[in-house]
């Protein structure tokens, strides 16, 4: 599918925790369509200051009733706006965008990481590895407990509770995730059954830091590189990334890289 300038209607929209929203679209278009890891470059048209749309990753679907739900976090007035819409509420958006997640052919254990809200675009890829067999282990951190938003999801999906990591040690290991990426990787070799892939997304020095360790150990990596844009189609250069072939547009280019080629 091409890019396509899709109507959609708010179904609901939910606070789960403090500046983190829930928000259910119908949008058959994009239900039908989506890839694991695309983006939708959405509308605000309640939002008079600005005409730029907002990037937004689709965190699950239901396909048969042409449904998406966007995991968001309020950081600014778009988001902020967002955060008022009522259900029936309608907006525009441009998708589905970029590249998608994409694990080599003969996977068969792999690792995702997620930081916040970078939980959200590692969902549907979790999905698709459990159903072509893959054994997926998940690691999940954020600020305090109640932000691990994404952990039930993710535990249902692959039957088995993910690592969690907290700032505040409220819940799983106080610190940050690279603790826990550390010790997958070590249980992975003991066991004799070591990851092949690995995906992460979240705040850029997580993202530095996990991707480093895992291609140190020869885990092929990928990473969501998000950032502000104003298209959201490839025109404008303003999502560049500095990879080692070159200036890249996380728009389409991207969001998705191979870990190796970006210069952090």
């Amino acid at each position: 599918m091409g890019l396509e300038d899709s109507h959609a209607r708010v179904i609901s929209n939910k606070q789960l925790f403090g500046s983190l929203y829930l928000m259910e679209l119908a949008c058959p278009s994009v239900a039908a369509n989506i890839m694991p890891g695309q983006f939708v470059h959405m509308e605000i048209p309640d939002l008079q200051a600005s005409v730029l749309r907002r990037p937004f990753s689709i965190f699950d679907r239901d396909e048969d009733a042409g449904v998406v739900e966007i995991l968001y976090q309020v950081v600014g007035a778009g988001t902020r706006a967002m955060s008022a819409w009522e259900p029936g509420m309608r907006c525009r958006m441009i998708g589905c965008v970029g590249r998608s997640w994409e694990a080599p052919f003969d996977t068969k254990r792999a690792l995702l990481v997620g930081g916040g809200v970078g939980a959200a675009p590692l969902n549907l890829f979790c999905q698709e590895l459990i159903d072509n067999d893959v054994d997926v282990d998940v690691i999940l951190g954020a600020q305090t407990e109640g932000a691990l938003v994404c952990r039930k999801r993710y535990q249902d999906a692959c039957g088995k509770e993910p690592l969690c990591s907290t700032d505040d040690g409220s819940f799983g290991r106080e610190g940050f995730a690279t603790v826990l990426i550390e010790e997958a990787l070590a249980e992975a070799e003991r066991s004799g059954k070591p990851y092949d892939f690995a995906a992460v997304c979240g705040p850029e020095p997580l993202m530095r830091a996990a991707s480093t360790m895992l291609l140190e150990a020869g885990v092929r990596c990928q990473v969501s590189m998000e950032r502000r844009m104003a298209c959201g189609v490839g025109a404008c250069l303003s999502c560049v990334v500095e990879t080692t072939e070159g200036r890249k547009r996380a728009c389409v280019d991207g969001p998705i890289f191979d870990a190796e080629v970006i210069v952090w």
